[in-house]
């Protein structure tokens, strides 16, 4: 399998930490996108998504899979794993909600990120800022208050919550979304331990 890859992606990094808990990523071929800008088009990307966005899979049969979730519930089939994402319908669907969650709070993490670090000063818009924020608190409240079952699991919505946790550190490092949630903390200090969360780290 081939995977469009860029090691600072939450998207591609919830990826790659679900190949290495089925202990498959030995099975992926990384083709790094370099600098990875949401104004243009990235070619070899979009010769596998026509939408350009990473990540990207090709599977052994030549296949393109794309969003993170698609090509995560893949990896799952193909590793005929039953863990991560359970066939029972009632764990199933509350764990795709908590990963749904999870990778909304990514949208809001990256699109804030893009906001205030490449678009130009004079053309950012505060008001859209101020509403990703509400988003990322939001949802990391409800993180503490409702999820503390599956968050006790490793799982798909799981590994995807301490995935956008960990992208909360890395590209602001002064959010505080551990005060006063002591639970969501205590759970990513845990989880952020596992193997497939240390060999996935993006650079500093």
């Amino acid at each position: 399998m081939k995977l469009h890859h860029n090691p600072a992606s939450p998207f591609v990094r919830m990826v790659m930490v679900t190949a290495h808990e089925l202990n498959i990523a030995d099975q992926i071929e990384k083709i790094e996108t370099g600098v990875f800008l949401p104004d243009r088009v990235n070619d070899g990307v979009a010769a596998d998504n026509p939408l350009g966005k990473i990540p990207a899979l090709v599977t052994d049969h030549g296949t393109a899979l794309y969003d993170s979730r698609v090509i995560c519930e893949y990896l799952c089939h193909h590793a005929g794993d039953k863990q991560l994402l359970p066939d029972e319908p009632v764990s199933r669907f509350r764990i795709l909600t908590l990963q749904s969650l999870a990778i909304g709070l990514m949208d809001a993490g990256v699109s804030r990120r893009y906001e205030t670090a490449v678009r130009p000063e004079e053309k950012r818009w505060p008001d859209w800022v101020a509403r990703q924020h509400t988003r990322m608190e939001a949802g990391m409240d409800d993180l503490e208050a409702n999820w503390a079952n599956e968050l006790g699991e490793v799982n798909a919505g799981s590994l995807a919550v301490a995935i956008v946790l960990a992208y909360f550190d890395f590209r602001y490092g002064d959010l505080g979304w551990r005060d006063n949630r002591p639970k969501l903390a205590a759970f990513y200090e845990d989880f952020a331990k596992r193997s497939s969360m240390t060999a996935t780290l993006p650079p500093a």
